[in-house]
């Protein structure tokens, strides 16, 4: 299945994830300006309380393309501060 044609299911799926960090993590909603428009290929993308920006559209793009390395889950607990760790 090409990205073309579950464009529509991803943009949802992206806005998802978005809306959790929103309303789980404390981000807020943000409309990229230019540089970070063409850096992300996205309009728009979440602030986390510390002031970092991420976007979680394209996020949902890269699980679909790339495969499990780019788990939504990991994405979340990384931004949420929740990530273990691995023992040295």
């Amino acid at each position: 299945v090409g990205r073309e044609r579950v464009a529509g299911a991803l943009f949802g799926l992206g806005a998802y994830v978005g809306e959790v960090l929103v309303r789980r993590a404390g981000a807020v909603w943000v409309d990229f300006d230019a540089e970070q428009r063409a850096y992300f290929g996205q309009p728009v993308g979440v602030r986390m309380p510390d002031g970092r920006v991420w976007n979680p559209l394209g996020k949902v793009v890269n699980r679909f393309e790339v495969g499990r390395e780019e788990s939504l889950q990991t994405f979340y607990l990384l931004l949420h501060g929740r990530v273990r760790q691995e023992a040295a």
